[in-house]
């Protein structure tokens, strides 16, 4: 594994360690509405990417906007509703008729989805390394965090999640390359608040803005400046360096976070199961990763042609990113 492959894996990692960490503040957020929270959190962070967006000699960020098509905006909306406002919404409804783990362990099957549909979209075959990886990731984050009650309505908002989680990875690779890690965050940030705020009209009227509580208030800053902020900005600096598939990898770390940080706030414990399960996720991760010293070389970054199969179509291009 090269420098730039041992940078993007170490960001993609960070990114997922935030996101499970967080999951405590979450907890804080269960009786504040749903699409004002999401309007405030997205919308907060995308005013601290901002100041991040512009570097000295670089194309003003507004002209970089200018010059996307339709069909990447579009794609920039779809990201937004999917990835982030459609994910949250699937894992609140899924766990009000099913435990935590639920949606958790169909999250956990988001690396063997993106595994095999970010190379089918760029006309090559899925890498077995790395579908091999995804499989131990995946069986990680099930014994992690094991099975709970449910019923169809949790199993279906779960497969939701799953798909929200999916199309965070695989929307966004068409226009990272385009827009690069911050501006991509700032501009789905202030779509995924339009798109909130709109939400929240239709279901709500003007009730869903309240004035949160501190608690609520600072599990607000938490999820806007660090794991949306900061979390973001890694995530796709991540996978801008090692591709979406071996990125996604990474996502097993979630619930291993969670797992971790859970004892120390008293609301779960940590036992065999979860460090048999973190062992697993640590092992798949390498992997997938190259850690272990698979052969093959350094991943394709995020952008870059796809290779040519010798009788197959001429690759088709791929950007999308997106929780």
């Amino acid at each position: 594994m090269n420098t730039t492959s041992l940078r993007g894996a170490s960001l993609a990692a960070f990114a997922c360690v935030l996101v499970g960490a967080s999951f405590t503040a979450n907890s804080v957020l269960g009786d504040y509405p749903y699409a004002g929270g999401q309007a405030l959190r997205y919308g907060l962070a995308a005013l601290l990417l901002m100041p991040l967006i512009r570097r000295p000699g670089e194309p003003r960020p507004a002209a970089t906007l200018r010059l996307l098509t339709g069909r990447q905006w579009a794609r920039l909306a779809l990201l937004a509703a999917v990835g982030m406002v459609g994910f949250n919404l699937a894992v609140l409804a899924a766990e009000r008729s099913a435990e935590p783990a639920v949606p958790g362990v169909f999250v956990g099957c988001a690396p063997i989805l993106v595994a095999v549909l970010v190379p089918l979209l760029e006309g090559r075959r899925p890498a077995r390394p790395v579908l091999y990886a995804a499989a131990l990731v995946a069986a990680g984050a099930f014994t992690v965090q094991g099975w709970g009650r449910t019923d169809l309505s949790g199993l279906l908002c779960s497969v939701g999640a799953l798909a929200g989680e999916v199309g965070f990875a695989v929307i966004a690779v068409p226009v990272l390359r385009p827009l690069g890690p911050k501006l991509l965050s700032a501009t789905v940030c202030a779509l995924a608040a339009t798109e909130s705020t709109l939400l929240g009209l239709v279901l709500d009227g003007g009730g869903f803005l309240r004035v949160p509580t501190g608690a609520e208030a600072l599990a607000l800053v938490w999820q806007a400046a660090v794991v949306t902020v900061i979390g973001f900005v890694c995530w796709y600096m991540g996978m801008q360096r090692i591709g979406a598939e071996r990125a996604t990898l990474f996502s097993g770390l979630i619930p291993v976070s969670a797992a971790l940080t859970a004892p120390l706030v008293g609301t779960g414990s940590y036992g065999l199961a979860q460090a048999a399960g973190s062992c697993l996720v640590g092992l798949g991760v390498a992997i997938g990763s190259g850690v272990l010293g698979r052969r093959g070389g350094t991943a394709p970054q995020v952008g870059a042609p796809a290779p040519k199969a010798d009788a197959g179509p001429r690759a088709v291009r791929r950007s999308a990113n997106v929780l």
